[in-house]
């Protein structure tokens, strides 16, 4: 038989609801109150029985009402009328009150000697709802502040702790031995912790100010307020001392930055934390970084890469040597990416070594290497003794200066893939970034593979997820011209419109975007050249780069994120980037460049490059693909003559009888008359506008010519212009 002791209510229902014989639940009892747990909170835990299926039984069996407090809005009179340690003990959350009776939801109904203690305490009669426990636990942390059970321990054990202050200096006088023993705020610091991971959060940050100090947590790239009461202000020293041991750090020491780290475990991870602490004037500010030890590898296609990239990049990453830089400012995912890299490409026939600050994630199979400044022993320190290690595949954390990149390069070029990255704003600069730093043009051009650049946009959150009919008109309009759609009227934008899942933000987790610039033969040229950054993205868009922006809008237009997402990591791109046109937008769904406005059978100058305005010749002829050999081009027809009055550095524009179709590849002979063979080149058609007399006119750019061909078109333009 159940205990005397026992909730009978409770019991009861359960065993009416079929849900558990007597003998099962006795045997869950004895085990819940082995563990001092709640029988309905125990059976929860362990996976026995849902919550769900509890208060359902509950509620049917005692008729009481089930409520949902994730959709309550309680008023604040009513918790302040409710002592937390009162609610935090009974483990209830009132409601509301009405006259004398105070509403209070529950998990399990509270029995008689409790409700008679709350009456005692609170001069109130009792009215239940049912609900579930995460709500319960939930909803004491929204109403009352994160830990405030625990806050109002420590004060009620000691109230001399409350705003002790030194006059003279304004700040807090600690027994930091004392302070650092105290199992209370060793409590309070493990939930601040402890809430950050079950959040997702990646940092914590404590921050003091005059009157107050502030607990933020930066979950999927914003921080959001901690929600920790306002008495927490007086515990900041003693947080920041219990934060300092475990870190390993000088707890006296306050006038300093200070570094260090720590290893935590919860229920189902082992935590890393990277602890960093500033002075401020008002007491330290202190950022902890939280680090899972162990964690899920995610695959290219979950990092963000759609089917195109993931291909592009899975054929870099094969490569046999080379560099591979993936760019972005701190925070962008970087390192990520390069750890699926590895996961992709680790196999036991390799030899896979890194050179981290700090090895953020263990991998097993590859040696990992933390470098340490202290002892001197930086990136290009390390580089240099790996190499005795014969490894096949490296990586380096991050090239800051030139004998780092000098070393990783010549590496690459002796034989082993090499993986880094560069603090750059986009893939086009880390060439310059590189030059500057002192690294020799043909160095660069002979070693790199690929430049990556990635941003990191929030995902839009799957349950509250909608289509958002508010987007301002000239976003539409630009998301349409960059991916080439008809009309802007084509595209569906969505947003989350908040909910618990996200908490309320209507985001839900991140994902990367994306500018793969592949180091071809008409780049490396350039390269060759110390070309400004904008060149070279031209050169690169020409050749199909799909630019971090166009990426984030193909994101957008799949639901993945919001335009205000892509707006705040990305920059506005002009010509030659972007077409600018206001009808004949491309079709083809790939970048373009630029080629300014169609007038009159003229381009109108948008870019700062040379043209030839004058009568040439221009022999044609449509491209496709063999069917039997998908990556070999064929001529559907032979040359057609043409006149062109139009020709830049980036393409060319004409007038025909025929309309071509947008995106259509083209085989062209352009006469530049200097006396030598055309110019041929392979083009696509990029924009078709209806001109007079049942003409069209035709705008392609070149996405493959010959260096030489492509110096002496540039030279041919200098010397008439």
């Amino acid at each position: 038989m159940l205990k005397p002791s026992t909730n009978r209510l409770f019991t009861d229902s359960l065993i009416k609801a079929r849900l558990l014989d007597e003998k099962a639940l006795q045997e869950h009892l004895l085990e819940a109150q082995r563990l001092n747990k709640k029988l309905g909170i125990y059976l929860v835990q362990q996976g026995i029985l849902k919550a769900d299926q509890i208060v359902k039984a509950l509620s049917q069996q005692l008729h009481l009402e089930a409520v949902n407090l994730k959709t309550l809005v309680i008023d604040k009179a009513v918790v302040e009328r409710v002592p937390v340690k009162i609610a935090s003990y009974y483990q209830f959350m009132p409601v509301s009150l009405e006259g004398q009776k105070l509403t209070v939801a529950v998990y399990e109904p509270l029995e008689i000697h409790s409700q008679d203690d709350i009456r005692a305490y609170l001069g109130f009669e009792t009215r239940f709802v049912i609900t579930t426990p995460l709500d319960i636990e939930e909803a004491l942390k929204k109403y009352y502040g994160l830990a405030s059970d625990t806050i109002d321990q420590i004060l009620t054990k000691d109230p001399q702790k409350r705003g002790h202050y030194d006059r003279s200096s304004n700040s807090p006088i600690e027994d930091i031995e004392r302070q650092s023993e105290d199992p209370s705020v060793t409590k309070l610091v493990n939930q601040i912790i402890l809430e950050a991971y079950q959040k997702r959060a990646t940092d914590i940050h404590i921050e003091p100010y005059r009157n107050k100090v502030r607990f933020r947590y930066r979950i999927d790239g914003v921080l959001i307020d901690a929600n920790l009461p306002p008495e927490a202000k007086h515990f900041l020293a003693a947080i920041l001392s219990r934060i300092k041991i475990m870190a390993n750090l000088i707890i006296t020491e306050k006038r300093l930055p200070q570094d260090g780290s720590a290893v935590v475990r919860t229920k189902d991870q082992t935590l890393d934390l990277r602890v960093s602490t500033i002075p401020t004037p008002h007491g330290e500010s202190m950022v902890i970084r939280i680090l899972p030890t162990t964690t899920t590898l995610l695959n290219l296609e979950k990092l963000g890469f759609n089917t195109d990239n993931a291909k592009k990049f899975r054929d870099l990453i094969r490569s046999p040597h080379g560099v591979l830089f993936v760019t972005g400012p701190t925070g962008s995912g970087k390192t990520t990416t390069l750890y699926a890299c590895l996961n992709e490409i680790n196999d036991p026939t390799r030899k896979i070594i890194t050179i981290e600050n700090p090895i953020e994630y263990e991998m097993e199979g590859i040696t990992q290497i933390q470098v340490n400044p202290n002892i001197a022993f930086d990136f290009a320190t390390g580089l240099r003794s790996v190499l005795r290690h014969d490894p096949d595949i490296l990586m380096v954390g991050e090239v800051r200066d030139r004998e780092t990149a000098d070393i990783a390069i010549r590496t690459a070029l002796t034989g082993h893939l090499v993986f880094s990255t560069l603090h750059t704003n986009d893939a086009a600069s880390a060439v310059t970034r590189l030059v500057d730093m002192g690294v020799e043009p043909y160095l660069v051009a002979s070693s790199v593979r690929a430049f990556v650049a990635q941003r990191l946009v929030r995902v839009i959150c799957s349950h509250c997820k909608e289509e958002d009919s508010e987007t301002l008109l000239d976003v539409r309009h630009e998301i349409a011209q960059s991916l080439g759609f008809a009309s802007s009227q084509e595209i569906k934008i969505f947003k989350g419109r908040g909910c618990d899942h996200c908490n309320g933000t209507g985001y839900y987790g991140r994902t990367a975007i994306y500018e793969i610039l592949d180091v071809n033969e008409d780049v490396r040229a350039v390269i060759l050249e110390k070309p400004r950054a904008e060149e070279i993205k031209r050169i690169a868009v020409a050749h199909g780069m799909r630019t971090l922006r166009q990426d984030g809008w193909v994101n957008v237009v799949n639901g993945i994120t919001t335009p205000a997402e892509v707006l705040n990591v990305t920059m506005k791109e002009e010509s030659p980037y972007v077409q600018r046109s206001a009808k004949g937008i491309s079709q083809s769904g790939r970048s373009s460049i630029g080629m300014g406005a169609l007038k009159d059978g003229y381009m109108v100058e948008a870019r700062g490059y040379p043209r030839l305005l004058r009568d040439m010749k221009v022999e044609y002829c449509i491209m496709d693909r063999d069917s039997a050999h998908p990556n070999i081009l064929k001529p559907l027809a032979g040359l057609i003559s043409a006149t062109t009055r139009d020709v830049s550095a980036s393409g060319f524009s004409f007038v025909l009888p025929q309309k071509l179709s947008i995106g259509a590849l083209v085989g062209a002979r352009i006469h530049i008359d200097d006396g030598r063979d055309p110019v041929s080149c392979l083009t696509r058609v990029i924009r078709v506008e209806e001109y007079k007399n049942d003409q069209f006119l035709i705008a392609l750019f070149y996405l493959d010519m010959a260096p030489k061909d492509r110096q002496r078109m540039i030279q041919r333009l200098h010397q008439v212009n």
